[in-house]
């Protein structure tokens, strides 16, 4: 797994436009989870946008949770943004406790869609407002307990913001 540079948001092309029928939901189309950090792994930070009512779905999801339409399309996304809230995790799940205490924060992207993620800074060190960018590591790297992944985590990769 490598880091990538920032790339422009762009949108793709016709052929990754949602499904528009449940049926052709697939456990590895990128409207999926597993599709998500399949991009990720790939170094793409892939969001959905709505075509209907201009809502980015981050992760994508076959169909938009504002007003429910299929007409969902993909692009990637641009790994700056600010930060808009945080917290700290005091008691995060098991495969984190050697990390806590954990800053956690919704990322506002400069596309305008939003991710939440791990910071990687202490608490008192990170404001609303402060720039940051997105970092994709192996899981292993971050030292993260891989006995706690459910079967289909573990490939997954982790992503954490790092002020600017």
């Amino acid at each position: 797994m490598t880091e990538e540079s920032n790339s422009p948001m762009t949108d793709t092309d016709s052929t990754t436009t949602g499904p528009l029928v449940p049926e052709d939901i697939t456990a590895d189309s990128p409207f999926t989870l597993p599709g998500f950090f399949d991009a990720l792994s790939e170094g793409r930070l892939m969001a959905a946008r709505c075509t209907e009512c201009d809502t980015h779905l981050l992760p994508p999801r076959p169909a938009c949770y504002g007003c429910g339409s299929r007409a969902v399309t993909l692009s990637e996304q641009p790994r700056t943004g600010e930060v808009i809230s945080y917290t700290s995790v005091n008691r995060p799940p098991s495969a984190f406790d050697q990390l806590a205490p954990i800053t956690v924060a919704v990322v506002e992207l400069d596309s305008s869609a939003r991710l939440t993620g791990r910071v990687a800074a202490s608490l008192e060190d990170v404001a609303i407002g402060d720039r940051v960018e997105l970092r994709v590591c192996d899981p292993e790297a971050v030292d993260i307990d891989p006995d706690f992944d459910l079967s289909y985590e573990e490939e997954w990769p982790i992503h954490v913001f790092e002020l600017l």
